[in-house]
């Protein structure tokens, strides 16, 4: 029984029930009457202070002078050991939660490094980083889902942002696509392929190495290989259909630096690797060759896979380039699709099913598909690996070796990275033939001056509503 207390005190203690909440209230009234206990790990509340709280009577019944020495020290005795048994039932606790960092890997109870629990108070069921997900409250078990790194028990806990995941066990970013074995292509039956399209155009013929070299000096840019091509400098240069130099004249004056040396090294069926910032118009320079490409391989049957593929680290910027690449490929009569994590696989799978001509995907949704055999790459001849130091980063290279595994060996590749690290120059050499290196800038991450930062300052009560009309205009772009 919770005896009365005045009621400016009790405004500060309100009832709780998670344990986080305990620990709150514990520290709380210890601060406020120096004195609290919590009796019994179910929640049976007693507090006991100096003058204020007596241990089984109200405080309206019996006056403070009527309390006895000897009660105060029967009180005092039953107040150490509730505390003591409190203080035990915490170790237990924390033994039983990973113990905020422990055993578990420790980033808030279950550790955010192996995959239990990112806060929420409890976190992690302990086994050496499983982790039962999350707990009670705070962040909810941000880890749980990602399987946990050492057979934890996974699934995710938490209460206001729930587990991360599901899975049970292992490694999950490993341990997706388990079930892919790699194809002997040497046994498959593979349709030919035509990598080289590209017929130069008379002005860049008569274009004389000392101008391409200028232009190169000029724009900061280098490219390394043998046989490369001259760069074009306007669309009309390029070889495209009517239909897509319509569009391109409609949106842009000229081509961007990327453009006007990937489009003639692409379409020449050339592997490359291209070094440049984002906003460098690279997503047509890998696009338009992939759509060429396309038109000029044998027709796909019903449930064929794609043709092209283009691989990135996140929906939002897979959802960025089928929107670039949407018109495009409208315009040529070719199917496109994107697949993402965080959406109805439905639509998707029915995409796959009916047979698309080119595909952009994160790894993880695109590997959940090919498990299932909902598609195939027997047909992709066509791969792009955009932001590949970002994918590497985020931990995605076991999916996309799992993917090229899919993908017949003669294929064309190419590789889009903003930097150049060894992670990156060895899956360069692993998946890539005699490619064609491009650089535009510098080799190493450095601020890009194509993005316009604007800094506002607002009084604390303008924040908030700012920050609505920001997302409103971004909703509405």
């Amino acid at each position: 029984m919770l005896t009365q207390i005045p009621f400016q005190s009790t405004q500060l203690l309100r009832p709780v029930c998670t344990f986080r909440g305990f620990i709150n209230l514990y520290m709380l009234s210890r601060n406020i009457f120096g004195i609290a206990t919590l009796s019994n790990k179910f929640g049976n509340l007693r507090l006991i202070s100096q003058g204020f709280i007596r241990p089984s009577t109200s405080l309206a019944s019996v006056p403070k002078e009527e309390k006895s020495s000897s009660e105060e020290r029967k009180a005092g005795s039953k107040l150490g050991n509730q505390k003591e048994k409190y203080l035990q039932y915490l170790t237990e606790k924390q033994k039983m939660s990973g113990g905020f960092g422990r055993s578990s890997g420790g980033y808030g109870g279950g550790g955010y490094s192996n995959g239990g629990g990112y806060g929420g108070g409890g976190g992690g069921y302990s086994r050496g980083g499983g982790g039962y997900g999350g707990g009670s409250s705070g962040r909810g078990g941000y880890g749980g889902g990602y399987g946990g790194a050492s057979n934890g028990f996974s699934g995710g806990y938490g209460s206001s942002r729930g587990g991360f995941g599901g899975g049970s066990g292992g490694d999950s970013m490993s341990a997706m696509g388990a079930k892919l074995r790699p194809v002997d292509f040497k046994k498959a039956s593979l349709k030919p392929i035509e990598k080289n399209i590209y017929h130069e155009h008379a002005t860049v013929q008569r274009r004389s190495q000392f101008e391409v070299d200028e232009w190169m000096s000029a724009q900061q840019a280098s490219v390394e290989g043998r046989d490369i091509p001259r760069p074009v400098f306007e669309f009309n240069e390029c070889g495209f259909p009517g239909e897509i130099e319509s569009l391109l004249h409609g949106n842009f004056k000229k081509p961007t630096v990327i453009q006007s040396i990937s489009w003639p090294v692409a379409m020449s069926g050339r592997d490359i690797i291209s070094i440049a910032r984002t906003g460098s118009g690279k997503t047509l320079g890998f696009i338009l060759p992939g759509i060429m490409h396309t038109l000029k391989q044998p027709p796909r049957n019903h449930n064929d896979g794609p043709i092209v593929l283009v691989l990135l680290p996140t929906r939002e910027l897979a959802q960025q380039v089928e929107e670039v690449a949407r018109d495009y490929c409208r315009a040529m009569n070719l199917s496109i699709t994107c697949l993402f994590g965080g959406a109805s696989k439905g639509p998707q799978a029915g995409a796959l099913k009916r047979g698309i001509d080119v595909c952009i995907a994160t790894p993880g949704r695109l590997t959940d598909f090919l498990e299932s055999g909902t598609t195939n790459m027997m047909r992709c001849s066509y791969l792009v690996l955009d932001e590949a130091d970002r994918m590497l980063d985020m931990g995605f290279e076991p999916q996309i070796r799992k993917i090229v595994s899919q993908i017949r060996p003669d294929r064309q590749t190419l590789m889009f990275s903003a930097t150049w690290p060894k992670e990156v120059r060895t899956l360069a050499a692993d998946f890539q033939q005699d490619p064609v290196f491009l650089n535009v800038g510098s080799l190493e991450l450095s601020a890009n001056h194509n993005i316009q930062q604007h800094v506002e300052c607002l009084d604390e009560y303008r924040k908030q509503p700012r920050l609505f009309e920001l997302l409103e205009h971004i909703m509405r772009q």
